[in-house]
């Protein structure tokens, strides 16, 4: 039996294990899960699990992580938290006994995590992202804005690393922030206002400036094996809340998808994000991770987290990869439960 260590990282981690155990058979997997909080929903479904120490980060929490898979004979580790670090250090857990499965290489995923300088390395013909600028200073920012306003009718910031969509705002040139917040307008910033803030300081961590999509977005969760991409399944998101995602296997969206696993090398679990603009199809980013909504994915057939850990486990070849079905639609009810 092997092993298996999560540790900390996004809340998705609770719907893969509880996947895992479900196509898990056999029972060939030992599920390790850990976290700072000692109340994680993952720890309801794993077999085993430990609360990390808290403000552990760079080199510290490496050496810890190696220490916990030598102590609790981890055979492998799908790491979260720190997992560039963690795939740098792959040769080291390998001494020990343990495998490491991580999306990509340490330099491919401190990358991914930098829109700005990951656009800029990105040659997709079906899908390239949005037309964008590089700003740091309240100048960079009027000029970027001048310039691509000249283009495109509705322009958005973000930064250039972030999660969860932190950060990201339509630029408003009509009602101010004060009006946006009173009107209940999500995601959006006056334009005015953002000037006169970025105008009284010294400058700022990079933003990008970007042309705004406005069409429908689609998430793709994906497994990879080294650079090919084994299996993927996109979810085309509702323009209106509550009516859920649709499975929808675009040609376009498949081939391009195909491209950036083969570029980038991934491998494991993760998510490809698009979404249609003026002129089709734009790339938004490569989340090397599994998404928040790939229990909905895995409803259309492929067990994704599964397959993943099998695969890397055992090798794709002689594992049942079923058809996706095309056309169904998903979404996610919460329930409640009781926590430890």
């Amino acid at each position: 039996m092997q092993r298996v260590w999560f540790n900390k990282t996004f809340s998705s981690v609770a719907a893969a294990i509880s996947l895992i155990r479900e196509a898990d058979i056999a029972r060939d997997y030992h599920i390790v899960c850990s976290n700072t909080n000692a109340h994680a929903a993952a720890f309801l479904v794993a077999h085993e699990s430990v609360v990390e120490p808290s403000g552990l980060n760079g080199e510290a929490y490496l050496a810890w992580c190696l220490q916990f898979c030598f102590e609790r004979e981890i055979t492998i580790f799908i790491p979260g938290k720190e997992a560039a670090l963690i795939s740098a250090a792959r040769e080291q857990f390998a001494t020990q006994g343990t495998r490491v499965l991580c999306v990509a290489s340490q330099e491919v995923l401190q990358l991914l995590n930098n829109k700005a300088k990951f656009y800029q390395t990105v040659d997709l013909p079906l899908a390239p992202p949005a037309a964008f600028r590089v700003v740091e200073t309240a100048q960079q920012f009027d000029d970027a804005y001048r310039d691509l306003r000249n283009d495109y009718s509705k322009l958005c910031i973000k930064p250039s690393e972030s999660v969860y969509g932190l950060g990201f705002s339509i630029l408003d040139e009509d009602r101010s922030s004060a009006q946006l917040l009173l009107e209940g307008v999500q995601y959006h910033i006056g334009l005015g206002d953002l000037q006169r803030g970025f105008a009284a300081m010294n400058g700022f961590r990079t933003m990008l400036v970007m042309e705004y999509l406005d069409g429908h977005e689609y998430s793709v969760d994906c497994v990879g094996d080294n650079g090919r991409l084994v299996c993927a399944v996109p979810r085309k998101k509702a323009m209106v809340a509550g009516q859920g995602q649709t499975i929808e296997l675009r040609n376009d969206i498949l081939e391009s998808t195909k491209q950036l696993a083969a570029a980038y090398g991934l491998n494991g679990n993760f998510n490809v994000q698009f979404k249609e603009g003026r002129n089709g199809l734009g790339l938004l980013e490569i989340n090397p991770r599994m998404s928040g909504g790939i229990a909905m994915a895995c409803l259309a057939g492929p067990n994704l987290p599964y397959l993943a850990l099998a695969g890397f486990d055992r090798g794709f070849d002689h594992l049942h990869i079923p058809e996706v079905r095309s056309g169904m639609r998903v979404a996610e009810l919460g329930r409640a439960t009781e926590l430890q």
